[in-house]
């Protein structure tokens, strides 16, 4: 079992910063990759960015310029700095994980999400 616990997420004002964490733990032998997806109220998930190998990155159209993705492979855990909030960008805010497991299985996780809430 491979497990996402994600942190960070809170109420800030439009132009505001929010950093979320999210660990995974459990059974890995690597992470091919780690991203965050959100999910408004009424919308789809959507992907927010992600970080493939530790290095690639790609990112939402929606936040480019303003949210960066990082990864800490030692650790296990990315970060996203989201920056210049705005009230669009309200949402549960989900990490994913793609990992291959000591049986060198690949399996896609999921976190709980974290609560982002953009104030006009």
């Amino acid at each position: 079992q491979v497990q996402l616990v994600e942190s960070g997420g809170g109420l800030v004002q439009a132009g505001g910063s929010l950093r979320l964490s999210c660990a995974a733990s459990g059974d890995i032998f690597n992470i091919n990759d780690m991203g965050w997806y959100r999910q408004a109220p009424g919308k789809q998930r959507e992907l927010v960015a992600r970080i493939i190998g530790g290095r690639s990155t790609n990112y939402a159209d929606s936040v480019k310029g303003r949210f960066t993705i990082s990864g800490d492979n030692a650790k296990n855990t990315v970060y996203l700095q989201m920056n210049s909030l705005k009230p669009e960008d309200t949402a549960v805010y989900y990490c994913n994980a793609a990992v291959v497991t000591y049986s060198y299985t690949t399996r896609n996780y999921w976190g709980r999400g974290t609560q982002v809430t953009v104030s006009s």
